[in-house]
């Protein structure tokens, strides 16, 4: 008996003359692009999975060998790295014709993080144990009989099963993708935070050194350079105390003026640092103190019940801080709000002015190294600038009270 298929294409609803309206229409076999794509994944297991197999066994056998000689681990880390990028073309094959979206893996550790040693020999034994190479290479030992079987059945089907090829390549490519998804796939969300972590480090390194060296130069060329002259001047008024008092008053009366400076320029650098107030109030008073210093009136809103960490409470002053500091310099506005809130463990930061906008975060401006400073704590940027204004500048920290 033969069984006659309806053919391919699209599906009609059922008129109300046709008997039962509610009956739904009979499942048809559509050979759509994502059906071909399937099919053509199915085929390439074959070649592919060759490749790798026959990759995979040369470099470990041939490294495993020669372990007796110096080479042998640097030939088996070589090995692991050629592995590594079997399975980035794997991750790409997949991405394009089985639509499978997986985020690539951390790049192997230039140097054991707990020592912190760097060069040739804590690289190699990292990459040796690296759990992604590892896993590629049981990917590329399994998928040699799997990949001869689905090519066999894929092929077969072609020309012997066609009506019911769509669905055995579904059933088929669904196995392939499980198998993608579980050994090419970054480990877990820990690897990707390692990745995120070993970049945000290098920024928090940077930026304390920048802050050091502004500390120092601000030493060196504010206080400490106006409290050499002021001794100077006080061995002069000495000198002078004897022979002319007068002249000696004058010089002690301007050292006093100076005095006033310097500790004026000290308490200026303290705040740079970390502000009195903010330890001894929390962001309220701080907030407070920085928005009456700024050019344009500044609205403060602090709806916090309790206070975030001392470390993220710092962040948060200085990125309003620095915030303030734009609205003043080049927003052009005549106003500007600040509101802070905890949204369950996050601690929120909101700055808008009515200026002229066209801030950008991209632009390489101060924006963006604040963004990289935030980044680097787990904190998030986001920048609402439209030519014209208004500007809506809103941080996120994390609140770890």
């Amino acid at each position: 008996m033969t069984e006659h298929f309806p053919p391919a294409g699209p599906v009609q609803a059922a008129s109300p003359g046709d008997g039962d309206d509610h009956r739904p229409p009979p499942p048809r076999l559509a050979y759509d692009v994502h059906t071909w794509k399937e099919i053509a994944h199915l085929l390439a297991n074959l070649p592919m999975s060759l490749l790798g197999f026959v990759y995979v066994v040369t470099a470990l056998s041939t490294s495993a060998f020669l372990t007796v000689t110096v080479i042998g681990f640097p030939l088996l880390a070589a090995g692991l790295l050629g592995a590594r990028q079997l399975g980035k073309l794997e991750r790409a094959r997949a991405r394009a014709l089985l639509g499978v979206r997986i985020d690539e893996p951390s790049p192997v550790p230039r140097r054991a993080r707990r020592s912190g040693d760097e060069g040739f020999f804590p690289h190699l034994w990292m990459t040796l144990k690296d759990p992604v190479s590892w896993r590629t290479v049981l990917y590329e030992v399994i998928r040699l009989p799997w990949g001869v079987l689905t090519f066999t059945i894929a092929l077969t089907s072609l020309f012997v099963a066609w009506p019911v090829l769509p669905f055995i390549a579904r059933g088929l490519t669904n196995a392939d993708r499980a198998m993608v998804r579980g050994l090419l796939s970054p480990s877990d969300e820990l690897e990707r935070r390692i990745a995120e972590l070993e970049s945000d480090r290098g920024v928090v390194v940077d930026t304390a050194a920048a802050d050091l060296r502004r500390i120092e130069r601000d030493l060196h060329d504010g206080a400490q350079a106006r409290l050499v002259a002021l001794a100077m001047d006080l061995g002069l008024a000495k000198e002078k105390l004897a022979r002319d008092p007068q002249a000696a008053a004058r010089m002690v009366d301007e050292a006093h003026g100076e005095v006033k400076t310097a500790l004026q320029e000290l308490r200026d650098l303290a705040r740079g640092i970390h502000p009195a107030v903010l330890t001894d109030r929390g962001l309220d008073a701080a907030l407070s103190a920085v928005a009456s210093r700024c050019a344009v009136p500044v609205r403060v809103e602090v709806d916090l019940a309790s206070r975030p960490a001392p470390a993220i409470e710092g962040i948060a002053y200085f990125t309003v801080s620095e915030l303030l500091q734009n609205v003043s310099k080049h927003s052009g506005a005549r106003s500007a709000s600040v509101d802070v809130w905890r949204s369950e463990n996050r601690l929120m930061l909101q700055v808008v002015d009515d200026g002229v906008g066209g801030a950008d975060a991209r632009a390489g401006s101060g924006l963006a190294g604040l963004a990289e400073r935030l980044d680097a704590v787990d904190g998030i940027l986001v920048v609402d600038s439209p030519a014209g204004g208004p500007t809506r500048i809103t941080a996120e920290l994390p609140w770890r009270g």
